[in-house]
């Protein structure tokens, strides 16, 4: 009976935690819903921008800017790295910060020369945790990704690409590539190849267009939309799959309540079928001390 109020005390608690999870869930859906719609209204502009960089490389293929690696690719851009990691504000969210976690600590182990920015209450705890410095943690809530915070800290990191103080930008966050299917990217933002803007194979082609004042210039205004709309596009794609992970730890919840209540139920028949043999056992002890007495009383006469 002792394992039983044990089963049914676990029941309870992971009741109370699917009441939370439940309220999370249903939350973080409408906020989910709300940035999927404000991400379509601006993907466009994003697009548009993408389609254009692309123009300028197929227009002036001899185009040097900071943002771009030289044509050659030939020299090596190592010195220091800044990396943004997007995290949760919540641990209830499956292996989705551990395994970005994990894609932060590979860099710094092979580039330690990397200066962490942090969002997410997760990752300013862990990395305070193990003793790993960050430069700066972005007090922008993940539940809340909205394309003005993007645009700060585009702009923070960009300040320090411009004044070299970094050689390199990356992001580490969590695509979501289906319902079912999540991966941790960990990409260069700054500089970029020619080759990202162009099909294989393809090709720089003469095209009649004037850039005042000039090519570099435009080049440089369009770099900062770019890089905002990339952090703000992983701070949806990584807010989607928190929102999603608390629907799994709904399920989780009702799995594991599915299994205490069979177990519940086996080990309560156990019990009854327990009560019933000692039962039957103890009136079949009773039958044979009435008859081994009247056995005795007989004999006695």
């Amino acid at each position: 009976m002792e394992n039983m109020k044990e089963i049914k005390a676990h029941m309870k608690s992971v009741q109370d935690i699917q009441k939370i999870t439940n309220a999370m869930y249903l939350i973080a859906s409408a906020k989910m819903r709300r940035a999927k719609e404000s991400l379509e209204r601006t993907r466009p502009y994003f697009s548009a921008s993408q389609a254009e960089k692309k123009r300028v490389f197929r227009t002036a293929d001899e185009v040097n800017s900071r943002y771009f690696y030289p044509e050659n690719f030939g020299i090596p851009l190592n010195g220091t790295y800044a990396c943004l990691v997007i995290t949760a504000d919540k641990g209830l969210a499956g292996a989705y910060n551990h395994n970005v976690f994990k894609a932060a600590e590979k860099m710094v182990a092979e580039h330690p020369d990397t200066k962490l920015f942090v969002v997410g209450e997760c990752g300013r705890e862990y990395f305070s945790m193990h003793k790993i410095p960050i430069v700066k943690s972005f007090l922008y809530t993940a539940q809340n990704p909205t394309m003005r915070s993007a645009r700060k800290i585009s702009a923070e990191l960009l300040e320090l690409y411009n004044t070299d103080q970094v050689d390199k930008i990356f992001i580490i966050y969590t695509d979501i590539k289906n319902s079912m299917n999540e991966q941790v990217v960990s990409t260069r933002l700054l500089p970029f190849h020619r080759g990202q803007f162009f099909n294989e194979g393809e090709k720089p082609v003469d095209e009649p267009f004037e850039f005042y004042p000039s090519v570099e210039v435009v080049l440089e205004n369009m770099v900062a939309g770019y890089l905002a709309g990339f952090i703000y596009s992983a701070l949806i794609d990584s807010f989607c799959i928190v929102s999603g992970d608390s629907d799994s730890a709904n399920r989780n919840a009702e799995k594991i309540l599915s299994e205490l209540k069979v177990e519940y139920n086996r080990n309560r028949q156990a019990a009854i079928t327990q009560e019933i043999t000692e039962i039957t056992s103890g009136a079949k002890a009773q039958k044979l001390k009435r008859m081994k007495r009247l056995r005795e009383e007989e004999q006695s006469e």
